[in-house]
């Protein structure tokens, strides 16, 4: 499966946070750091925006590294990603990316 395919099945290619990364874009970091602090009522500033993929290795946002329960339960159960996992289709950890982006669990069963 493609490195750049989250644990949760997001295509992490078009993830704001790692395309900063990569582009060494401060203007995007800006924007998404501003973005993520609304949607999480919490201080994200443009210096955390900084993830090269949470299946890869390096650097991580601090929610990917040390938050995201979907990483947390897939790295526990030691599978690549919840495509891998029998609980797939009835994971409550996994539910809402997959209701809210389907494009994810195509992802997971390619």
């Amino acid at each position: 499966m493609n490195k750049m395919i989250a644990y949760c099945g997001l295509d992490y290619e078009k993830c704001d946070a790692h395309l900063a990364t990569i582009n060494n874009d401060q203007e995007l970091r800006k924007k998404t750091a501003k973005l993520w602090a609304e949607l999480n009522h919490a201080p994200i500033l443009p210096e955390h925006i900084n993830c090269q993929g949470c299946r890869v290795e390096g650097v991580k946002t601090v929610f990917c590294d040390r938050m995201c329960g979907i990483r947390k339960c897939a790295m526990k159960k030691g599978v690549n990603t919840c495509g891998d996992c029998s609980d797939l289709e009835k994971c409550p950890i996994v539910a809402t990316i997959l209701k809210n982006d389907p494009s994810a669990l195509n992802n997971l069963k390619e």
